[in-house]
């Protein structure tokens, strides 16, 4: 599909997304392409609709939130949101942007980051990291979080002990674990009260999806 074929989802700043599409994902990871960011852009037009906030630095944003890959077992992970963030402001300058509107989308892929572990400070911060989180859980977090473990290398679940009730939880072995470990968690950390209402429902459905995983083995 072309860059501007897919454009067209971020509307209405299709123009914008044009441009950056071609250095906004790794093509080779499914969990980070450029479904994941129709989806991230659909959940912050959501957030904004009822929180505010500049809908085109939103749009930057949410393009480039993911425009260096670092794979989730490197250990630059940790760096992956900073370094994300140098190379968009990078773009973005090269745009013609103003020095104040690189620095508010530089920090909003920051700490979108849960790795990073850096709090955002403002309102199109706090919306990209909720509509970036949301995407970790519901079904489709479960779909990307089972994706990511074949990636990994990772097993499905101890089938001896799916529910480590005798084992520590360790969600680079079993796919499962990570629900336990993270997925279930996210929904605590929430910035807006709309992205947390919707992390609610999600999670609902994640432990939805445990639960039959669980009856079905």
């Amino acid at each position: 599909m072309s860059f501007t074929c897919l454009a067209a989802a971020f509307s209405p700043l299709g123009s914008l997304a044009e441009r950056l599409l071609p250095q906004a994902f790794a093509a080779d990871d499914g969990s980070h392409d450029a479904a994941h960011l129709i989806r991230v852009w659909k959940n912050a037009r959501r957030i904004q609709a009822e929180e505010g906030g500049d809908l085109r630095l939103l749009a930057a944003a949410v393009l480039l939130h993911d425009c260096v890959a670092v794979e989730k077992n490197s250990p630059l992970r940790a760096e992956a949101s900073r370094l994300a963030a140098e190379k968009a402001s990078g773009l973005l300058t090269a745009e013609g942007w103003s020095d104040a509107d690189v620095a508010t989308v530089a920090h909003a892929i920051l700490t979108h980051s849960f790795s990073a572990n850096i709090a955002p400070e403002t309102l199109e911060a706090k919306i990209v990291q909720d509509a970036d989180r949301l995407d970790a859980i519901g079904m489709v977090g479960a779909a990307r979080c089972f994706y990511i473990a074949g990636r990994m290398g990772s097993g499905l679940y101890d089938p001896m002990d799916p529910l480590a009730e005798k084992r520590p939880l360790d969600d680079k072995a079993f796919a499962i674990d990570h629900f336990e470990v993270k997925l279930f968690k996210l929904a605590d950390g929430f910035q807006t009260a709309t992205g947390a209402r919707m992390a609610g429902e999600r999670t609902q459905r994640l432990r939805v999806i445990r639960d039959m995983l669980l009856d079905e083995i």
